[in-house]
């Protein structure tokens, strides 16, 4: 049972609201008490206005059209509401929306109030209506707008896609953009169901993360269409996702499926065939898939994100269409998260590493599954020395599992910490008890906790309980507490080591020593290999020492005809180099990856590293990112304009 936020704690955040602005209704509505609440599954949240110890969201329907010329979405939000006895208000999260009216089912008007905006976080929306009898459910309709500039959604011309003939438009929610579209309760520990109906022209489609009731969409009157959807499983609302397209789709198999625009459609299904058997072989190991379909979405360039875990519609980037199939390990991430993260979700963003560390683990045992122990290791290493650069860069408290986010923006706590130290401790403990106890433990986990928000002390609990249980010597061994709770690494930590970058190593440290770049076996070597070899450094000289000479960058990006690489991995590790050696040849390659695609993995690192170099990078960074930031998601935009904003 999640604890319950005391009756003083939800008194004193109803006094915080109580100064709210009028936006309809009387404007001086007198501040209405918190009534007592007891066993209420509840965790506060630092990124939520929402009271759900009062009153919470059950169901969202929503009725939107999009307008592609005044980047708008418009039309109404209907949510049902639960809440104790005698709650006659509901606090909603909003951010940059126009309410235009708030009414009850019958058409009633309900009086309510915005609160004073607050950076990231958005306005509180408070909602009045007649007290709740026990059990009762009020329904409430807020006709409203999103905004052009809506940060969870991006407006795309039709040059910004890929067939260059219709607008589209794409949504991220994560960790707290929900509220930029919908008016609800935007906190992962607030499940909902949710319905839609969307109406837009008739020449795209539209897709979303749920169950399509029309395939074939529904005429709707001057050249519009309506598609509808629904979702019956409860869901935080980071997970409502839209796109709105020239889409096409292409069965895998009966379960699994790639949208995409059509000129793309043949390589992305021949890249993504494999997930059909992901699938089959996710559930071997930790139980049923429980959403219906697993399709994926790929996605125009300027989507932030590798892949987002949307229920039944993983959104992804077109990055990891390489042509060989060798980026696949992010699809078995996203559908990883069908069980860690959707099914089981984080409660709060402090706990975001239940979410991406135990999906961190469970992708790699599908990659081993799939593609054999050997390449699991390979992408395991490859995992844990981007862990340590991050562990070099990170504050202290911030290289805890269990973070302190109050007053942050939950988006930076989404770093390797989560993802990579997560996987270290689930594999630690897998070491330490065995495989096959380890997984019945995780199989029970997301079977007892389905559907339910989940913390870091309910997490203890339950491992103490069924794998621990009680074993005091076994306990120590794990050292959970210093894992969850102390920054760094605890003594414990086996690192991963791949004897397959053995010869990469050497190969790296002959070319460092003068050797030729034709001695390197590159034709012959994985995608993890030369993502190995491109990240190699030497171990010793000064901090900073430049390590390789003009030369020898000439060498390598002729001899490894990098000027041409399509795999997005492979170009980024040779442009971090680039850049770190100011190799001015290398800047058109630069250019060409940062004004092409938005994914903020990359973008961000090597804007980082222009901004570095000073009088040399800055002004490359800053000419570049004129050029690309209006193509980008609010996402990439947020992260790198305090890069290249910085005097």
């Amino acid at each position: 049972m999640i604890r319950t936020l005391g009756l003083v704690s939800a008194l004193a955040l109803a006094t915080a609201l109580s100064g709210c602005a009028s936006m309809g209704g009387a404007s001086d509505m007198p501040p209405v008490p918190a009534p007592a609440v007891a066993n209420v599954d509840f965790v506060r949240d630092v990124h939520s206005y929402a009271r759900p110890e009062i009153a919470r969201v059950r169901h969202v329907s929503l009725d939107l059209a999009a307008d592609f010329e005044a980047k708008v979405l418009s039309g109404t939000a209907t949510l049902d509401v639960q809440g104790v006895p005698g709650a006659n208000e509901v606090v909603l999260d909003v951010r940059d929306l126009d309410i235009r009216n708030v009414r009850d089912a019958s058409g009633a008007p309900l009086q309510y109030e915005t609160g004073a905006p607050a950076e990231f976080l958005g306005q509180p929306l408070t909602v009045r209506f007649p007290a709740l009898a026990p059990g009762a459910t009020q329904r409430i309709v807020i006709d409203y707008a999103t905004r052009p500039d809506a940060a969870a959604l991006q407006w795309l011309t039709p040059q910004q896609t890929a067939g260059g003939r219709l607008p589209y438009l794409f949504s991220q929610g994560q960790a707290i953009l929900t509220r930029t579209w919908v008016p609800t309760q935007d906190s992962p520990g607030i499940r909902q169901t949710w319905d839609a109906r969307i109406v837009a022209p008739s020449d795209v489609k539209t897709v979303m993360s749920a169950e399509m009731l029309t395939p074939e969409g529904e005429p709707a009157g001057d050249g519009m269409t309506a598609w509808r959807f629904r979702m019956t499983n409860p869901v935080p609302p980071y997970l409502i996702a839209i796109g709105v397209g020239d889409v096409d789709f292409a069965a895998i198999d009966e379960r699994t499926g790639v949208w995409t625009e059509p000129s793309e459609l043949q390589a992305a299904h021949h890249e993504l065939v494999p997930t059909a058997e992901m699938v089959d072989l996710a559930e071997r190991l930790y139980g049923p898939y429980r959403w219906g379909r697993y399709d994926l979405l790929v996605l125009p360039p300027s989507f932030p994100f590798g892949g987002m875990e949307n229920p039944r519609l993983t959104f992804a980037t077109p990055t990891i269409i390489a042509g060989d199939r060798s980026l696949v390990s992010l699809v078995a991430h996203e559908l990883a998260h069908s069980w860690s993260g959707n099914l089981v979700t984080n409660a709060t963003w402090d706990d975001f590493w239940l979410n991406e560390g135990f999906t961190t683990y469970f992708e790699n045992r599908i990659m081993e599954a799939l593609e054999g122990p050997e390449r699991a290791l390979m992408l395991q290493s490859l995992g844990w020395g981007d862990l340590q650069d991050t562990l070099a860069s990170t504050p202290p408290a911030d290289t805890r599992l269990k973070l302190e986010l109050t007053g942050r923006d939950p988006d930076e706590g989404m770093s390797d910490v989560a993802y990579e130290k997560g996987a270290s401790f689930l594999r630690t403990i897998e070491r330490i008890v065995g495989r096959e106890r380890f997984d019945a433990w995780l199989t029970g986990y997301f079977e007892r906790n389905a559907f339910r928000p989940m913390t870091t002390e309910l997490f203890l609990e339950d491992i103490r309980e069924h794998l621990v249980r009680g074993d005091a010597a076994l306990e120590q061994q794990l050292m959970m507490d210093a894992w969850i709770y102390q920054p760094g690494m605890p003594s414990n930590w086996v690192p991963p080591v791949s004897d397959a970058f053995v010869p990469v190593d050497a190969a790296a440290a002959a070319f460092v020593g003068g050797g030729p770049a034709s001695a390197i076996p590159w034709s012959g070597w994985s995608t993890q290999e030369r993502q190995r070899f491109l990240a190699w450094r030497p171990t010793s000289g000064a901090e900073g020492a430049d390590w390789l000479t003009p030369a020898q960058l000439a060498d390598l990006e002729s001899t490894l005809n990098l000027r041409e690489e399509g795999n997005a991995e492979v170009v980024f590790g040779w442009l971090q180099i680039a850049v770190q050696h100011r190799y001015q040849p290398a800047v058109p390659t630069l250019e060409k990856f940062l004004t092409t695609m938005g994914r903020r993995k990359f973008v961000l690192p090597l804007f980082q590293s222009l901004w570095a170099e000073g009088d040399w990078g800055r002004p490359i960074a800053r000419r570049i990112y004129a050029e690309a930031r209006p193509g980008y998601h609010p996402v990439t935009t947020g992260s790198v304009d305090a890069v290249v904003g910085r005097s």
